[in-house]
């Protein structure tokens, strides 16, 4: 059997390494996430410049210069930008002039704001602009007005210099928990997990359906082709599905294994050519998580929690692998094995939006639970780990559970294999693979 077995495996595995499809899809997969990664250099070699500062002409009567210049400064911060993205220019220019000047391809995203005295609101402000603005221009830009309203009506009160400056003092805020264990870092993984890891755990969700799809069109297509007689007539429908089993999961380790190259070749780019921060960017944003991790708690806590998630999504691409060769040995085509896949696509689709969300159901006993059900527990129990909702523990106890799976989908899905590998009527198909589970 063993060596049928390496046979047939190899086999399988070559039909699928060797063909032109996976050599133009790779080439196409690596591009793509090579050009994701590093979007903000190519959209800067294009034309783009995200270095480019936005130009603020400020015709100012109403001696805010300084203050409305210090809050762009401040709204910026709250947003994560180091450095401003705007040059304030106080122009002694008229607003028409300065209008004209908004025509030009070089200041057609400048932006004019018009600051008078107002007795009634503080000041006036009339802000132009030559096309849309983009949402955290305006947010970013309006809040920073409101606030010089602010500071200019509190100014000009009876107020001392020093209780100005105990106004704009910035408070550092002493931050407690009751609850021992909490701390800042594991606060600000929620943000972590709703930003980076949908992008992290986007693979496996991929190549699970892919998985899925590629073994139930490889045993359709033999029994489309009658192959299957042949091959059935000189091994074992065990041998047959162990190496259909073996054979998937191989090549989507080996194309899992290809992404992370893919990646590091993307980061390797990124580094050399020096690329520039983007806002949004998946590589700034990556970049930004990593540097914000390293030498924090959760850092520590990767050690085991990459080694058990290895574990629970080799097994879960076993149980999904072992449950798309069973369904499709029962159908007689793709389109049917395709309506019987349905459920198993709703499955991965629920633990991969599950996983996304985990930061919302915080305490909640119903994900908790949802962690330790198989098919959905590779994506989402590392993410709950993760947070620190569940432990160490109940991530084993999910792996275990996987693994009771798979023995109960090798020992009577082997009994519907072989009652349907050489089937090739679609009636009562329900009907005969529980006879086949019985028998």
């Amino acid at each position: 059997m063993k060596s049928k077995l390496g046979f047939l495996t190899g086999i399988s595995l070559k039909r699928k390494i060797k063909s032109k499809w996976f050599a133009i899809a790779n080439i196409l997969i690596a591009i793509v996430v090579i050009a994701l990664i590093n979007i903000d250099s190519i959209i800067s070699f294009f034309g783009g410049d995200f270095n480019e500062k936005t130009n603020i002409y400020l015709v100012d009567s109403a001696n805010s210069y300084e203050i409305f210049k210090n809050e762009i400064e401040q709204n910026e911060a709250l947003i994560g930008n180091d450095e401003s993205s705007y040059n304030i220019i106080l122009s002694d220019d008229t607003v028409d002039n300065l209008k004209e000047k908004l025509k030009t391809d070089e200041d057609r995203n400048s932006i004019i704001l018009n600051i008078k005295p107002s007795e009634e609101n503080t000041i006036d402000v009339t802000m132009i602009t030559r096309e849309y603005m983009d949402l955290i221009d305006s947010q970013v830009i309006t809040n920073s007005i409101n606030n010089t309203k602010v500071a200019l009506a509190i100014k000009n009160s009876s107020i001392s210099v020093d209780e100005l400056n105990n106004i704009y003092k910035t408070i550092d805020i002493d931050r407690q928990w009751l609850e021992e264990g909490k701390n800042s870092t594991d606060e600000n993984m929620s943000i972590i997990m709703t930003t980076v890891f949908p992008i992290v755990i986007l693979p496996f969700f991929l190549l699970t359906l892919f998985l899925v799809q590629m073994i139930g069109a490889e045993v359709n297509d033999e029994k489309t082709t009658r192959g299957m007689e042949i091959i059935i007539s000189n091994v074992s429908p065990k041998t047959h599905f162990f190496s259909k089993v073996i054979a998937g999961n191989l090549f989507v380790l080996i194309q899992g294994a290809l992404l992370v190259i893919y990646a590091l070749i993307a980061f390797f780019i990124r580094d050399k050519i020096g690329a520039s921060s983007i806002a949004g960017g998946i590589g700034s944003e990556i970049s930004n998580v990593i540097g914000n991790l390293i030498g924090s708690e959760v850092i520590s806590k990767l050690v085991y929690i990459i080694p058990v998630t290895l574990v629970l999504m080799l097994l879960t691409f076993i149980s999904y692998s072992l449950l798309a060769g069973i369904l499709a040995s029962m159908t007689t085509n793709i389109e049917d094995f395709q309506q019987l896949q349905t459920p198993i696509m709703v499955i991965s689709l629920v633990g991969y939006y599950l996983a996304t969300m985990s930061g919302m159901f915080e305490g909640s006993i119903f994900i908790k639970v949802l962690s330790f059900v198989p098919l959905i527990s590779a994506i989402l129990s590392p993410c709950l780990l993760m947070l620190g909702q569940i432990g160490i523990i109940e991530v084993i106890i999910s792996i275990l559970l996987t693994i009771i799976l798979n023995f109960f989908l090798i020992k009577y899905g082997l009994r519907i294999y072989k009652v349907g590998i050489l089937n090739y009527s679609s009636k009562g198909l329900w009907k005969k693979m529980f006879k086949a589970m019985k028998s």
